[in-house]
C-alpha cells in the first residue's frame, strides 16, 4: 500500500473511531464525519469552535480525542435552538461567541471521567500552541484574540492558561480587566445556565468585537501595518469559523411522491430522440482548433505540474503487481537453472531469485460532466480540469475517460411535442431529449483526444441536464472495463434540472431518481462515485463530495483536492 493511501486509511479509521464516540455519548446513531466536518445524516453541522479542527497532517491522535468529546459535550449540553436565538449575527462577534459556548460546554464534562477532561485540555493546549507557533500572536489583534481564548476558558474551566506562553498574556491581560472582568467573572458563575451565560458571552463578544475593529496609528506606516494586521486577523477570523462566511450552498435535495407511489419506477416518456455524440464532429474544425488553443493558454498560465500530479496519482492508484523475477540472489526462491553452477563452485550463494513487485494501477477513472445551462460559466475551468487530470492519470498508467451529459433541446423539444400530440398523459416521466457526449473514451490516448475535449469550451452544448440517467450509463460503460478499480467522479454545479419534466410530474423527480441511482451503484460496490459540487456542496446526492472553488483555486491546489477526494480523504 502507498504512503498515500496508508494516509487516507489512517484518516478514515481515525474518522470511524471519533464518529463511533460521539454517538455512543450523545446517543444520536446518524452523526458521521465527512469532509472533516461532522454530519448529521447528510445535513452538516455547524463548526462550533476553532480548536475543534484538528489537522491529520499535524495534530496528534489524542487531539482529535478531545476534539470527539469537545462535539459530543456541544450535542448535549448545548441547546441548539436557544443557541441559534440568543448569538450575535457580525462575524467576529458570533466567532467569539460560538467559542465561549464550546468552554463552557467542555467545563461541564463528568468529573467521573478524567480521560475525557484530559483530552479536552490537550486539544485546547495543542490548538493554542500551534496558534502561537504560526506567529499569529505577533500582531497586536492576533495576540488580543489568543488572550480571550486562553484568559476565557481558564476561567469557565477553572484550569491554568497553557504554560508557554502564560507570560506573553501579562499586558493584554491587564488592559482588558477593567473591559470584560465583570462579564469574565459571570462566565463561571453561570455555567450550568446557557441563557444566563449567554448574556455575559454576548458582552464580551461584543467588547473584543469593537477592540478588533477599532482604528489605531497616526502616520501612513502605523495605518499600513494596522491593514494587515486586522487582514490577517480577519482572514483567521474566517479561517476559524468557516460557517460565518459560508460560500456554499447545499445541493436542493427531496423526495418526490410519484416516484415514491410508483415504488421508486422512474419514466421516460420517449428514448426516440435520445443520441449519444462525440462533441468534436458537432464543432468546426477551425473553431475546434481555436478552443484548443484557448485552453493551452489557459493551463500554461496556470503552472500546472503534471510529472508531480502523476507521481500522487500513481502512488494512490498503484498496487504492488508481481513482474517476473529477479535471479542471482543469496535468498528467497531456489532457481533451478543455477544448480549446475552449485556443482562447479561450490562456494557460490547466488543461487536464489525473488520475485519482482511493481506498482501497477489497475484502475479506470471516469470523469462525467453535468453539461446544463449554468455550468456554461464553469466551462474553461473543468475544461482545464479535466484535460489535466487526464493527461496526467495517463502518464500514471491509468485509463480515463472524459464524459457528458446535457438535453437535446430546451424546455422537453421534441420529447414534449409528442406528449402533447398525445394529449398530455398524467405523470409521463422524463420528458425532453437526452444527449450524452463523449469527449475522451478509456482506450483513446491524452494526445489524440485533446481537440475532441476541447469541445466542452462550446457554448451551445449546455442545456439541460438528467444526472440519474448520466450517472447510470457512465458506470454501464465502467462495468464494461476490465480494469479491477473503477473510479466515477460527477462534476456539478447544480440538482438536475429539465423544466419540461419538473412541470409534468414533481419537483423533485430527477434529483430523487438521481439519489436512487447513486445509492443503488454505492451499494454495489463495483464502483466508487464521487460528486465534485462546483461551488456547491453536492453531499445530499452523494456520500462522498466535496466542494471546489474554482474561481479562487490557483496553481496545483485545485489538483490536489480532486487527488484527496480521490484518495477518501472527504469520505464520511
Amino acid at each position: 500500500m502507498s504512503d498515500a493511501q496508508q494516509r487516507a486509511r489512517q484518516e478514515e479509521q481515525v474518522a470511524e473511531l471519533c464518529a463511533a464516540l460521539v454517538r455512543a455519548y450523545s446517543g444520536e446513531p446518524d452523526l458521521h464525519f465527512r469532509g472533516r466536518r461532522l454530519h448529521r445524516g447528510r445535513q452538516p453541522l455547524p463548526w462550533f469552535a476553532p480548536h475543534l479542527h484538528p489537522s491529520p497532517d499535524s495534530d496528534d491522535f489524542a487531539s482529535f480525542r478531545g476534539t470527539a468529546d469537545g462535539l459530543a459535550l456541544r450535542l448535549t449540553a448545548s441547546d441548539a435552538a436557544l443557541h441559534e436565538q440568543l448569538r450575535p449575527e457580525e462575524p467576529v462577534e458570533r466567532m467569539v461567541f460560538e467559542m465561549l459556548e464550546q468552554f463552557r460546554v467542555e467545563s461541564l464534562a463528568p468529573e467521573a471521567m478524567p480521560g475525557m477532561q484530559r483530552n479536552l485540555r490537550h486539544r485546547h493546549e495543542q490548538w493554542s500552541l500551534s496558534f502561537h507557533h504560526s506567529g499569529l500572536t505577533d500582531t497586536a489583534r492576533g495576540l488580543l484574540l489568543y488572550a480571550v481564548a486562553q484568559i476565557c476558558r481558564a476561567r469557565v474551566a477553572g484550569q491554568q492558561v497553557v504554560e508557554q506562553t502564560e507570560d506573553m498574556l501579562e499586558a493584554t491581560r491587564f488592559a482588558l480587566s477593567p473591559l470584560i472582568g465583570h462579564a469574565l467573572a459571570g462566565l463561571r458563575r453561570d455555567r450550568a445556565d446557557q441563557a444566563a451565560y449567554a448574556v455575559h458571552a454576548r458582552a464580551i463578544a461584543h467588547t473584543v468585537a469593537a477592540m478588533l475593529h477599532s482604528p489605531d496609528g497616526e502616520d501612513e506606516e502605523a495605518r499600513d501595518a494596522e491593514t494587515d494586521d486586522k487582514r490577517s486577523v480577519f482572514s483567521l477570523v474566517a479561517d476559524m469559523d468557516q460557517e460565518i462566511i459560508e460560500r456554499f450552498t447545499t445541493a436542493v435535495s427531496g423526495r418526490s411522491p410519484l416516484l415514491d407511489d410508483a415504488g421508486g419506477a422512474y419514466r421516460i416518456f420517449t428514448t426516440a430522440y435520445d443520441r449519444e455524440h462525440e462533441p468534436a464532429s458537432l464543432v468546426r474544425k477551425e473553431l475546434l482548433a481555436e478552443l484548443r488553443e484557448k485552453l493551452d493558454r489557459r493551463i500554461a498560465a496556470q503552472g500546472v505540474n503534471i510529472a508531480r500530479l502523476a507521481r500522487e496519482l500513481r502512488a494512490l492508484l498503484a498496487e504492488p503487481a508481481r513482474d517476473g523475477w529477479d535471479g542471482g540472489q543469496e535468498e528467497g526462491h531456489i532457481d533451478g537453472r543455477r544448480l549446475a553452477q552449485l556443482v562447479a563452485s561450490p562456494a557460490e550463494r547466488r543461487l536464489f531469485r525473488t520475485e519482482r513487485l511493481e506498482p501497477a494501477a489497475d484502475c479506470v477513472v471516469s470523469f462525467l460532466i453535468d453539461c446544463s445551462g449554468s455550468m456554461k460559466e464553469h466551462a474553461e475551468s473543468v475544461a482545464m480540469l479535466v484535460d489535466v487530470l487526464a493527461r496526467a492519470l495517463e502518464q500514471a498508467g491509468v485509463a480515463s475517460e472524459i464524459l457528458g451529459f446535457t438535453t437535446g433541446a430546451w424546455n422537453g423539444g421534441r420529447a414534449q411535442r409528442d406528449w402533447l400530440r398525445a394529449g398530455k398523459p398524467a405523470h409521463p416521466g422524463r420528458l425532453n431529449e437526452r444527449c450524452h457526449l463523449v469527449f475522451k473514451d478509456a482506450d483513446t490516448p491524452w494526445r489524440r483526444a485533446r481537440p475532441a475535449i476541447a469541445a466542452l469550451l462550446k457554448g451551445d452544448l449546455f442545456r439541460e441536464g438528467f444526472d440519474g440517467e448520466a450517472v447510470d450509463w457512465a458506470c454501464a460503460r465502467l462495468d464494461a472495463r476490465v480494469e479491477e478499480h473503477k473510479r466515477l467522479l460527477v462534476i456539478s454545479d447544480g440538482s438536475p434540472m429539465d423544466s419540461a419534466t419538473h412541470l409534468a410530474n414533481d419537483a423533485h423527480y430527477l434529483d430523487h431518481h438521481l439519489k436512487d441511482v447513486v445509492a443503488r451503484h454505492e451499494q454495489a460496490g463495483r464502483i466508487e462515485i464521487a460528486g465534485i459540487g462546483v461551488g456547491l456542496d453536492l453531499s445530499p446526492c452523494y456520500s462522498r463530495s466535496h466542494v471546489l472553488d474554482l474561481a479562487a483555486s490557483v496553481g496545483n491546489a485545485v489538483f490536489h483536492e480532486v487527488i484527496a477526494l480521490m484518495a477518501g480523504y472527504y469520505r464520511h
